[in-house]
């Protein structure tokens, strides 16, 4: 709990404490030692971390903390190791005192494809919705955003975040064990919102894209990356039970049903700047996380289909603006 009285102190200074007051109360329930079978073993390996300062930090053109000269006293066999404790790593990638974090998704390929279209990050307040370890956020401080608030109720990834904030000691980036769903209703404070990869696991999208227009102050920019399909205007797939193999997994809009959506929840200015499809090298298994990944939701015979028969995984990026 401690770890997060700076994010509470800014919260009041930003006159958000009735959002402090919630959070203290959300916070130990959601971080509690008996909350996640594999926590006191997360707790034990942040605890026995070296010790020592990076020599470098980047976080503008990679996500590169320290050099391996920075650990040369230490065993680096048991330094992965521990790093290995917070299995699976699945945005990234990271490099560490020299050890390749190679993660399941080459994050930093989707924000290669967003950058360009993005308003500026410089002096911004952004809400990472879905943001898993904050590869993303700590991308967006550095490319000078003021403030960047990730949310994310899965633990190991809120876990993976405090490693790195180990050693990063960010005041400017926090990660919370919480949903969208558990913020304050209308915050209307931040200048951007990303939503990335989260649409899809919603039983209904609608209110998701209000919840994010909520959280907009007017004016505000939406960032939304979301599995789509082809098809006209109107068109939407809903799988039957599992979509490459996920079961939670609600709705693929067309690209133009997706614009009519944020259309109709009161967006402006309402764009697609970028369709791709997932690709086998962008998505992958690897010693990091070795559970199943893309190659293995494919059909085997015919790459462009699932193993349900549905089309394999597009991904799109929207860009709206808030009323």
């Amino acid at each position: 709990m401690s770890q997060y009285n700076a994010f509470f102190e800014q919260l009041e200074q930003r006159k958000l404490s009735h959002w402090a007051a919630l959070l203290r109360e959300q916070i130990p329930a959601k971080m509690a030692i008996d909350r996640h079978g594999k926590m006191a073993g997360w707790q034990a390996a942040l605890a026995q971390l070296p010790q020592v300062k990076p020599s470098v930090i980047d976080l503008l053109d990679s996500i590169s903390v320290g050099q391996s000269a920075d650990l040369e006293h230490y065993d680096r066999g048991h330094f992965i190791a521990l790093l290995k404790q917070f299995h699976p790593w699945r945005k990234g990638p990271y490099q560490l005192f020299g050890v390749n974090i190679d993660t399941e998704w080459r994050s930093d390929w989707k924000w290669q494809r967003l950058l360009p279209h993005i308003s500026p990050m410089k002096g911004r307040r952004v809400l990472d919705v879905g943001g898993g370890n904050g590869y993303h956020g700590w991308r967006m401080e550095g490319a000078g955003a003021d403030w960047v608030v990730g949310i994310d109720p899965t633990l190991v990834f809120v876990m993976q975040y405090q490693l790195m904030q180990h050693y990063i000691g960010s005041t400017k980036h926090t990660v919370l064990p919480v949903g969208i769903e558990q913020l304050p209703e209308k915050l209307h404070c931040f200048d951007t919102v990303f939503s990335m990869g989260v649409l899809y696991h919603r039983r209904s999208p609608l209110k998701h894209l209000f919840e994010l227009r909520d959280c907009l102050r007017p004016g505000g920019e939406l960032v939304l990356e979301t599995l789509i399909i082809d098809g006209p205007e109107g068109m939407a797939l809903m799988p039957q039970q599992r979509y490459a193999k996920m079961k939670n997994v609600w709705f693929f809009p067309s690209a133009l049903t997706m614009e009519n959506w944020l259309r109709r929840c009161g967006f402006k200015q309402v764009r697609c700047v970028d369709v791709n499809i997932t690709s086998l090298d962008e998505q992958r298994s690897t010693e990091w996380m070795t559970f199943e990944s893309l190659k293995d939701f494919l059909d085997p015979k015919d790459l462009s289909k699932t193993v349900e028969g549905y089309p394999a995984p597009k991904r799109a990026i929207f860009i709206a603006e808030a009323p």
